[in-house]
């Protein structure tokens, strides 16, 4: 559906190795790439989902939105990481005022912080999806109670304050917070042949491993997990004795001369060990979801993040998972301009943006 122009957001997806802005102008036509581009963070700037030195981020955003000319300082952000918590939920039916009400006690069963100390929302989900008579006694044809779904989200006010004042320093207005794993469901959902059909995401980012078991548009299991291509990095770091920015280039290929003999064996060493651990986390979250959810089958994965496509991770998770591994590309949704975008850079950042297209799809009127 078309936004209008002054209910269009600015989607701004903050990790802890760069920062993503993605513009898109919404019409009846349909969605256009407006504006793209990212910069990188120091490596100590943002950690496990909290800001460490918020001087650094807000001058990085100052000097992204100064460097695409971006205009619009409405903006959708999200969070991730330990400091966010989600989960589908069962209640009886009832109306918005009822779930406002009751949601705070169920709140408090699920949710592992104390409940003074996270803001706490939610969404009831599609009745074709959600909704469920649940029948009791001999009479199994006539239901005792009707039930609903909601997805349940809590986040620390802590770091939910951390982000506001980052966003006044930076002179940006958020106006919608969401939740890393839903904006880049969002975002593929677009992409999809068959949205309906089960799909697993797995998103690995700098830090931080995401995974999101998705069937019939509805989450089934989500989790984050502490693994990332820093793990590579640091390793390097450690067992070549050499500082961040020279292990980032070994990491990525970038050094002047290849690598050979001992350093080249210690590198693929270090990535295979790590990246085995990755494939593992992974495949535990899909054994998990296949013994829960029988009737619910995962057909293939969804691949993505910065460090997706490290030497072996695509391969071997497909080979121990036994599922076709695809790579995202976000952008196929939208249309692109190839007089302003280069198209080998555009399909090169595709796995590293759907966060950021997650969130410029959303408008100042959601909720």
């Amino acid at each position: 559906m078309a936004i209008s122009k002054k209910n269009q957001l600015v989607g701004l997806d903050i990790g802890s190795h760069s920062i993503k802005l993605v513009e898109i102008e919404h019409s009846k036509k349909g969605r256009n790439l407006q504006n793209f581009g990212l910069i990188r963070l120091p490596s100590d700037a943002i950690s496990e989902g909290s800001i460490k030195d918020e001087e650094a981020v807000s001058n990085a955003i100052k000097r992204l939105f100064r460097n695409l000319g971006v205009r619009n300082k409405n903006v959708a952000v999200s969070l991730s990481g330990y400091s966010v918590f989600s989960k589908k939920i069962t209640l009886e039916v009832m109306d918005e005022t009822g779930v406002e009400a009751a949601i705070q006690e169920e709140a408090e069963k699920y949710i592992p912080f104390d409940i003074n100390d996270v803001n706490v929302d939610f969404a009831v989900l599609p009745p074709e999806t959600g909704h469920e008579k649940v029948t009791e006694g001999k009479d199994a044809e006539k239901p005792v109670r009707e039930t609903m779904d909601l997805m349940l989200v809590a986040a620390k006010t802590s770091v939910i304050d951390e982000y506001v004042q980052l966003f006044q320093t930076a002179g940006i207005n958020p106006c919608v917070l969401d939740v890393d794993i839903f904006a880049l469901q969002n975002a593929l959902e677009l992409t999809l042949d068959d949205p309906t059909e089960g799909h697993m995401i797995v998103h690995v980012g700098a830090r931080e491993l995401g995974i999101n078991a998705v069937y019939g548009g509805v989450s089934m299991f989500s989790r984050d997990s502490s693994y990332g291509g820093a793990q590579i990095t640091e390793a390097i770091m450690s067992e070549m004795d050499v500082d961040f920015e020279e292990a980032e280039r070994i990491k990525l290929g970038g050094r002047p001369s290849p690598l050979e003999g001992e350093e080249e064996k210690t590198v693929r060493e270090l990535t295979t060990s790590i990246v085995s651990a990755w494939v593992r986390e992974v495949k535990q979250a899909h054994d998990f979801v296949s013994a829960t959810y029988p009737d619910e089958a995962v057909e293939k994965i969804l691949v993505g993040g910065g460090a997706c496509r490290t030497p072996g991770f695509q391969k071997y998770m497909e080979m121990e998972i036994g599922l076709p591994v695809v790579e995202i590309n976000p952008f196929r949704s939208l249309k692109v301009n190839q007089k302003v975008f280069d198209p080998d850079y555009i399909k090169y950042m595709a796995v590293q943006v759907g966060v950021a297209v997650g969130l410029g799809l959303r408008s100042i009127q959601d909720k």
